[in-house]
């Protein structure tokens, strides 16, 4: 057989291979109810929410302290 055949014959079969693999992704996809692939997402976002607001109020007090700190030291003295 020429090279060039047996080129197009592997181009064939590796699109036939990924042609059944998006298939069968596409059914696994379609027999998973909605439910269930949310069921981990939105408690995760809940906690990373909670977790984010609770590191930003901390920033924010942290930075009223380092501002209230620099403005006494750069108060003129008496």
């Amino acid at each position: 057989m020429h090279p060039w055949t047996l080129y197009a014959l592997e181009v064939a079969r590796d699109r036939q291979r990924d042609a059944r693999n998006q298939r069968l992704v596409a059914e696994l996809r379609a027999a998973t109810p909605v439910e269930r692939r949310w069921s981990l997402r939105r408690p995760a976002a809940r906690v990373l929410a909670g977790l984010s607001r609770t590191t930003a109020a901390g920033v924010r007090r942290l930075d009223d302290c380092v501002a209230d700190d620099l403005g006494r030291s750069l108060a003129p003295t008496k």
